[in-house]
């Protein structure tokens, strides 16, 4: 069986600059848009149509049946790749990203398991640690959890979206063990 290959859909603009050379393919000038894609929080380098312009956060289709602004998605870039801009606007995006999908993100409180005998996935947010976590298990089978606002008066998890920001930052910089939220770069 062949795995499926993922695409993002939508992306979010982090930085962009006009007539430059492309970090993933040689040679490849253009309008380069530096982004984040929502559904899999891949980075991506894009190719913007000629004579576009782009606002940081921007919201652009990158499906190949729905493109308005983009020629192209060029590759997928490592967090290293990000120029300075698009680092600092990351978490900005990653945050918007969650707070727009809030039910995905609400979900995962609601399915948490055990990654390891030892280790449930809630502990790999930060603030989580087993007093949290069995508070959350505790919570979530006597109801579960509607929204961000819920989680933190049930459970008194301060600002549950930014945690799990803080989490998809940290595997987005690599070198986790485990990736929760990221799909992760194959070389």
């Amino acid at each position: 069986m062949q795995l499926q290959k993922k695409y993002e859909s939508v992306a979010y603009v982090l930085d962009f600059k006009l007539n430059a050379e492309s970090v993933t393919v040689r040679g490849k000038r253009g309008t380069i848009v530096q982004s984040i894609g929502s559904d899999y929080f891949m980075l991506l380098e894009l190719l913007g149509m000629p004579n576009t312009s782009f606002v940081i956060l921007e919201k652009v289709n990158i499906s190949k049946e729905k493109r308005d602004k983009i020629l192209s998605v060029l590759g997928r870039l490592k967090y290293e790749d990000l120029s300075p801009i698009a680092k600092n606007t990351l978490p900005q995006a990653v945050e918007l990203i969650v707070r727009e999908n809030e039910q995905r993100f609400v979900n995962f409180f609601n399915t948490a398991m055990p990654v390891t005998p030892r280790l449930n996935s809630l502990e790999l947010i930060p603030g989580i640690g087993k007093t949290l976590m069995n508070a959350i298990i505790k919570e979530k089978e006597k109801k579960p959890f509607s929204s961000f606002k819920d989680i933190e008066e049930r459970i008194g998890l301060k600002d549950p979206a930014k945690k799990i920001t803080e989490r998809i930052i940290e595997e987005l910089k690599g070198n986790q063990q485990i990736y929760l939220f990221v799909k992760q770069f194959k070389e």
